[in-house]
């Protein structure tokens, strides 16, 4: 059975209304669809999210695939980054994905002493595009957060399709984002 791993960002949950959008439409469609609380959200760590992943994934395959949002993306890719040489994962499509922020990600020294090691700790892209089929990512042309030309690394990086939503913000329940149908047609297309 295909399953998907939907891993929401800083400050989320799995209850954010386009993630349980998407977790309805992945099920009706017959994928066993995973979609946990990460622990502290509000303050989240590479470390622990990684152990996360570790402990729900199990045993990772061609029919694994992941739906990420904002830093769920980044522990998506992390996590990717650290298994074992020969293993494929089927497929990842990640929303409002960063490898910078914008000044205006940071509302206070404690926010950016979160994002610090998320932003200076390296990610090896190179691991990673060895163990994915395929990589969508799916920006805002308007996200408060996300620089745009972060598209340009992930596309260079990991040879990422790349879409560009029109005024969606940072794809969040603020930006009153409830449905992203070119996310799931995307899991669906990379997953036949």
């Amino acid at each position: 059975m295909k399953r998907v791993f939907i891993i929401h960002g800083w400050d989320g949950s799995p209850d954010e209304p386009m993630l349980r959008w998407l977790r309805r439409q992945l099920e009706e469609k017959d994928f066993a669809v995973i979609s946990p609380g990460m622990p502290m959200p509000d303050a989240p760590e590479i470390g622990v999210w990684n152990e996360r992943l570790n402990r729900l994934i199990k045993k990772p395959d061609e029919k694994t695939y992941f739906i990420g949002h904002s830093i769920g993306c980044q522990a998506i890719l992390r996590y990717i980054e650290k298994l074992s040489l020969g293993i494929k994962i089927g497929g990842a499509v990640l929303i409002a994905p960063w490898i910078n922020l914008k000044p205006e990600a940071f509302e206070n020294k404690e926010a950016e002493e979160i994002a610090k090691p998320w932003l200076e700790t390296p990610i090896y892209f190179d691991k990673i595009k060895n163990h994915l089929k395929k990589i969508i990512c799916v920006f805002s042309d308007n996200d408060p957060f996300v620089p745009l030309s972060d598209k340009d690394i992930f596309k260079e990086k990991l040879g990422s399709e790349i879409i560009i939503e029109h005024k969606k913000g940072h794809f969040s329940g603020e930006d009153n984002i409830k449905e992203l149908p070119v996310a799931l047609n995307k899991l669906i297309e990379i997953s036949q």
